[in-house]
């Protein structure tokens, strides 16, 4: 009997351990510019959450509705960090997808959060401005996601200290328009989208590494090279890229040439394609080929040393 008490308690831990989340206190949430946004004066309704649609497994890997966030016009940025036993003093900034349209704040937010927590990594998700405001292009990337994205970097990286992290590991995911994101705002660090407005700005906007997962919007149309307004300045991060080879909403090729113009311009880089995955998968484990590259990408930050726990402003 006592035997099996105790077999029970031990059950009872277990569950209760695992049901815990990786990410330690209440998550932090920080306005982005809260003297305002000058540019920004759209009038699109309140900020809202709504449900994806459903869509069929040809055009997503993710086909049930899930969270999205729209009408953002006060952009955030929500700190989870580790319980500090797997701290490893690395941070990366998280950018759902959602075309610029929306935010899949679900799928590619919170579960995305919730990866890299377990890892030791404090996760930020960026809660950048969404939809495309009157007049905006609708089939190229929308201007102010980058602004946002360029602040919140500077932010993190103003705040390492009290954030326990270390300011040269500091990186980037994007998933789809997200992806777009990520790579622009590791190859958009030489100068702000938006006009300075306080310290934070005259603190280095470029990340230290990118990850950008079936991006959009990197490759030109009809042409096999960089879409108009991307570069690949010297001092570009090393990236991890991601696909899947039957996506039909941001085909493959715009990471295969993002892949070839970074490699070309001698910027350390990896390129993973999977073959029958479609767009939408997120970090959500499945029995498909794309369900490795969550544990792919942790072993190429391994590799680069970016996991190993080392002391943050001298404390350990």
């Amino acid at each position: 009997m006592r035997l099996a008490f105790f077999f029970f308690l031990v059950v009872i831990r277990v569950l209760v351990q695992t049901a815990t989340p990786a990410w330690a206190d209440e998550p932090l949430v920080v306005e982005l510019f809260p003297a305002g946004i000058a540019d920004d004066a759209a009038k699109i309704g309140a900020e809202y959450v709504r449900m994806s649609p459903a869509l069929e497994r040809r055009q997503t890997e993710t086909t049930e509705s899930t969270r999205m966030i729209t009408n953002v016009t006060r952009p955030t940025i929500t700190v989870r960090r580790p319980v500090r036993a797997l701290e490893t003093g690395t941070a990366v900034l998280i950018f759902p997808g959602g075309g610029y349209w929306n935010l899949y704040w679900e799928v590619e937010g919170e579960e995305v959060a919730d990866w890299l927590t377990s890892h030791g990594i404090t996760a930020v998700l960026v809660k950048y401005r969404v939809p495309r405001r009157p007049g905006e292009a609708e089939r190229e990337p929308a201007p102010h996601p980058l602004q946002d994205a360029q602040r919140a970097v500077s932010l993190v990286r103003s705040r390492a200290k009290e954030w326990g992290i270390r300011p040269d590991r500091i990186g980037v995911v994007g998933f789809s328009a997200g992806g777009h994101l990520a790579i622009s705002t590791a190859t958009n660090f030489e100068q702000r989208a938006y006009e300075p407005q306080d310290a934070i700005d005259e603190v280095s906007c470029r990340p230290d590494f990118a990850v950008a997962v079936y991006s959009g919007y990197l490759k030109a149309a009809d042409k096999d090279e960089l879409a108009t307004g991307l570069k690949v300045p010297k001092q570009t991060p090393p990236v991890f890229l991601v696909h899947g080879s039957d996506d039909i909403i941001s085909p493959p090729e715009h990471s295969v040439v993002m892949y070839l113009a970074l490699k070309r311009a001698g910027i350390p880089t990896e390129l993973h394609v999977y073959s029958t995955s479609t767009h939408g998968f997120g970090v959500r484990p499945s029995d498909r080929p794309h369900t490795a590259w969550p544990t792919t990408c942790i072993d190429w930050l391994r590799h680069r040393n970016l996991l190993e726990p080392q002391t943050v402003n001298g404390q350990p």
